[in-house]
C-alpha cells in the first residue's frame, strides 16, 4: 500500500522502516504537516499517516477525497484533530494507535511531578556550575499526599498504580469507575470533591467537548491553594490564561506540562534561533514553578516500537479488507 507519512522526523522513519521490512508497504515521507494547504502532496496516494499536529478539517478532508485518499492513520491515541464526521460522510477510514506503552505516559507524568517538587533540573544546573548550595531547594515527601486522578484508562489506571507504590492517597474522577481500581484502594469522588482535597492532580482524560478547558477560573478557584496540577494529555484541558492568572496569584502552586494548547505552532521544532511569538507560553517559562517538556511523554523506545508496529498493521488490515479493529467510529 502506497502510504504519504506527514509530520515526519527521524524517529518515525527509523520506527516505521525497521517493522516494515515485512509488510512491505510503500511509505513516503513527508516533514510537511498535513493540512489543508498540504494535502496535494497526498496525490497518487492509497493512505495517509498523520499524528497530533496534524490538521484534518472539513477543508482537508474535501481535498483528500477528490484525490482519492480512503484511509487516515494516525500514529497516535487522540484524534480530537480529525473531523471525523466529514471524515465519514466522505467514506474515508480513520484509524489509530489506541495504546502503546500507557506507562511510558504515566511515568512521565511522575517525572514532571518529582522535577517540579525536588527541583533537580535547578540544582542540576547549579551543580555544573560549582554551586553546591541547597538554598531554595525545598520540597516535600510524597508519602500520605493525596493525588487526584481525572481519567482512569489505561495511562491513568497505570499513573494510580504508581501513585499508590509512593504511599500516596490515590482519588479519582472518571465517568466510568473502575472495580479493579477500586479494589487496589483508589477512592472515586466528584469532579468538585477531587479539586477540593488533592495536593496533586494529573490529568489523564481526552479532549472533547465536555472536557475543553476543564481547568479554567472557576476549577482553580476550587482547588488546595498551592496544589500542583500535571498535564500530560491534550493542551487545551487547561486555559492558559486562566492558569497563568491562578499562578500569578498563587492559587496554583506548581505546573508541570508535557502538552500545550497551541503546540502545533512550537513543539517537535527546533526553535532555538526564532522569536517565540506565543506571549502566554513566554509567560508560562518565567515561572520558577512551572516545568514544560515537548510532548515526549510518548517518546521511549518501547512505545515507538509499538507505535510503528499498530501504524503498519493498520495498513495491512485495510489493504487486504481485514477487520479494523483499530477504527475510529462516530
Amino acid at each position: 500500500m502506497k502510504i504519504a507519512v506527514f509530520s515526519t522526523k527521524t524517529y518515525d522513519r527509523k520506527y516505521l522502516d525497521k517493522f516494515n521490512i515485512e509488510s512491505k508497504h510503500e511509505l513516503i515521507y513527508f516533514e510537511a504537516p498535513l493540512n489543508a494547504d498540504t494535502a496535494n502532496l497526498a496525490i497518487g496516494f492509497e493512505g495517509v499517516c498523520i499524528f497530533v499536529n496534524d490538521k484534518i478539517d472539513k477543508k482537508t478532508i474535501d481535498k483528500l477525497s477528490k484525490i482519492g485518499i480512503k484511509l487516515i492513520d494516525l500514529r497516535c491515541a487522540g484524534f480530537n484533530n480529525v473531523d471525523i464526521e466529514a471524515a465519514s460522510k466522505e467514506n474515508i477510514k480513520i484509524l489509530r494507535v489506541p495504546a502503546y506503552s500507557p506507562h511510558a505516559v504515566a511515568e512521565h507524568a511522575v517525572a514532571l511531578i518529582l522535577t517540579l517538587n525536588r527541583k533537580t533540573h535547578k540544582a542540576y544546573n547549579r551543580v555544573r556550575e560549582s554551586n553546591f548550595s541547597l538554598e531554595n531547594l525545598t520540597g516535600f515527601n510524597l508519602y500520605e499526599k493525596t493525588v487526584g486522578v481525572i481519567g482512569t484508562g489505561k495511562i491513568g489506571a497505570a499513573f494510580c498504580h504508581i501513585m499508590l507504590g509512593f504511599g500516596c492517597k490515590v482519588i479519582a474522577y472518571d465517568v466510568k469507575e473502575s472495580e479493579k481500581l477500586s479494589a487496589k484502594g483508589v477512592e472515586y469522588k466528584t469532579l468538585d470533591e477531587l479539586l477540593e482535597n488533592s495536593d496533586i492532580i494529573s490529568l489523564h482524560c481526552p479532549l472533547n467537548l465536555n472536557t475543553k478547558h476543564l481547568f479554567n477560573t472557576k476549577a482553580f478557584s476550587k482547588i488546595k491553594k498551592g496544589a500542583m496540577l500535571i498535564n500530560t494529555s491534550r493542551g487545551a484541558l487547561i486555559k492558559t490564561s486562566d492558569a497563568i492568572e491562578a499562578l500569578k496569584n498563587e492559587q496554583l502552586g506548581y505546573l508541570g506540562i508535557d502538552v500545550y494548547e497551541q503546540e502545533e505552532n512550537l513543539f517537535f521544532k527546533d526553535l532555538s534561533e526564532s522569536v517565540i511569538k506565543d506571549d502566554l507560553i513566554e509567560r508560562l517559562m518565567s515561572f520558577h514553578n512551572v516545568l514544560i517538556t515537548p510532548h515526549q511523554g510518548f517518546f521511549t523506545n518501547e512505545a515507538l516500537n509499538q507505535i510503528a508496529l499498530t501504524t503498519l498493521k493498520n495498513f495491512t488490515d485495510f489493504e487486504n479488507g481485514l477487520p479494523l479493529e483499530n477504527e475510529v467510529k462516530l
